[in-house]
């Protein structure tokens, strides 16, 4: 059984799309979601700086278009629904999660995730807040400590690795008393997503997220929010608005693929961060990242040998 599994931000890196761009097709798929965007994806995925795309109002709609141009290539063609068993997608991810799931077209997953954008930058904007991974340590003790620290776990990853979001004071102060046996890594995001600093983005997004044209998965899609499937496209927009205050429950959804069977997961471009995690926590699962066209003919080796929607629609071909 094959899961297509989709990056959250902190994931892109400088020059990342250059390559895809030699592709066939490649530049055309980038040019429609940069069209989606109104904003300019092939500098931000060529030429644009560290610094630039660490903004979210840019890092999110390029993550979610890397996510999308990749998977595509890897299709070639073929529908997700002939494929794709189970999809979810960490924070952003899950709008590229939702158009591999079908519930968004491409176009609109592009669109709306620059809405998501937007609001959370200007959250972002209004108060200084950040988020530090927890890497380590006994997990009540380091819910504890990020709690007593005046933090929100914003990230229960589950192997080991929770995010705390909050104030930059309130993340120095955990810095500097970690948990026991933990290390506390700053991460370079622009605020403190999935906790309460971000509930004026909700406000904003929410009213566009429940209203954007869906339709119902074709593919089972888990969600962040309690690592479950949701059935129709309304109840998949209200969990993707829902996230952006609430914490990212990625420890249930690796439950809930394990629960399903999964035998093989695909992380689509800038792959890696969901794999390592699933490495740790998914023993004798196979695993492929996507950080490159270099990695494509072993993704589509992955999908091969692990997509029981595949070998189902063949069968009755």
């Amino acid at each position: 059984m094959l899961a297509v599994v989709c990056p959250g931000q902190g994931s892109q890196t400088p020059g990342m799309l250059a390559p895809w761009l030699d592709l066939p097709g490649g530049a055309d798929l980038l040019a429609a979601y940069a069209a989606a965007s109104g904003l300019d994806l092939v500098a931000h995925g060529t030429t644009s700086d560290a610094d630039t795309i660490r903004d979210t109002a840019v890092a999110q709609p390029l993550i979610v278009a890397s996510s999308l141009l990749s998977l595509r290539v890897v299709l070639d063609g073929r529908d997700t629904a002939d494929v794709v068993d189970v999809t979810a997608g960490h924070s952003v991810g899950e709008v590229a999660a939702a158009a591999v799931a079908g519930v968004l077209d491409d176009a609109g997953a592009v669109g709306l995730v620059t809405r998501r954008a937007q609001a959370m930058a200007q959250a972002a904007a209004a108060a200084p807040s950040g988020m530090s991974a927890v890497v380590g340590g006994d997990p009540d003790e380091v819910r504890a400590a990020i709690e007593g620290a005046g933090l929100w776990p914003a990230n229960i990853n589950g192997a080991g690795q929770t995010v705390a979001g909050g104030s930059p004071e309130n993340l120095a102060a955990l810095a500097a008393n970690p948990p026991a046996r933990a290390r506390v890594i700053p991460l370079q995001v622009a605020g403190a997503f999935h906790t309460p600093f971000m509930d004026s983005a909700r406000d904003l997004f929410e009213p566009v997220a429940t209203a954007w044209p869906a339709a119902d998965p074709r593919v089972p899609f888990l969600a962040d929010l309690d690592g479950q499937p949701h059935g129709d496209a309304a109840a998949v927009l209200a969990r993707i608005a829902a996230q952006i205050t609430a914490p990212v429950r990625w420890d249930l959804v690796m439950e809930g693929l394990a629960a399903r069977g999964v035998t093989g997961i695909l992380e689509l471009a800038p792959g890696g961060v969901l794999t390592g995690l699933a490495k740790r926590a998914l023993k004798g699962v196979e695993l492929v990242a996507i950080k490159s066209p270099a990695d494509v003919e072993a993704a589509r080796d992955l999908v091969a040998a692990h997509s029981d929607a595949a070998r189902t629609n063949g069968a009755q071909a």
